[in-house]
């Protein structure tokens, strides 16, 4: 499959996945035309997946750091930079818990311009940490703003889950960047009948834009 440039991977797997979510889309024109006006900034994508939106930010002109819990999942954003000839591009290919990753960046100093944050409402770390969205999410939304570099692009946090809100992603945002200024959109993403107006929601967001 391809979507603009960048080209990847889709195939079945065992727990009723494709590699890729279509509605993602959205996203991903919005991150190519944050980060194709600033080439060169430092991205970190947690629970990056297959890492469509890894490649996005890749071809776009900026270096990442792709980060997933699944070494079967990392593997195959790495099978997928070969397909979209991104496989010499800056990018950082890591397989830990988000949450320790988070916490050892911030331990060495480490900074980004953009964070894409992508958890799914139940999962398991490499070494069996447990992830729970809504008692997790506060705490690494926290984590990802001491990360931030100063001037920084943006935070993209996207959450599936019928018990939650863009309205209630955007208050947790609002609250863990006050004091960085900026401003925050809000809504949902849904896949939508071509040539009709019927849809389904799939997934709530909030983004934070910066400088």
């Amino acid at each position: 499959m391809t979507w603009r440039e960048v080209t990847f991977q889709a195939r079945l797997t065992a727990f009723r996945h494709l590699g890729v979510f279509p509605e993602q889309a959205a996203h991903w024109a919005w991150l190519a035309d944050r980060l194709g006006t600033r080439p060169g900034l430092k991205v970190l994508n947690l629970f990056a997946y297959t890492g469509v939106a890894s490649l996005v930010a890749a071809a776009a002109g900026a270096s990442v750091t792709h980060v997933d819990a699944s070494k079967r999942a990392v593997a195959w954003a790495q099978q997928n930079a070969q397909l979209a000839d991104l496989a010499e591009a800056p990018m950082r290919w890591i397989c830990e818990d988000a949450r320790k990753w988070v916490a050892r960046e911030a331990r060495r100093g480490a900074r980004y311009d953009g964070i894409i944050l992508d958890p799914p409402k139940y999962g398991r770390g490499p070494a069996g940490e447990v992830w729970r969205l809504y008692e997790d999410l506060p705490g690494l939304v926290a984590g990802c703003v001491d990360i931030l570099s100063e001037g920084a692009s943006f935070l993209l946090l996207n959450a599936y889950s019928e018990r939650i809100s863009g309205l209630a992603l955007a208050g947790l945002l609002g609250e863990a960047m006050a004091s960085l200024g900026g401003s925050i959109d809000w809504g949902e993403l849904a896949l939508m009948e071509q040539g009709g107006d019927r849809g389904v929601g799939l997934s709530f967001f909030a983004r934070w834009s910066g400088s």
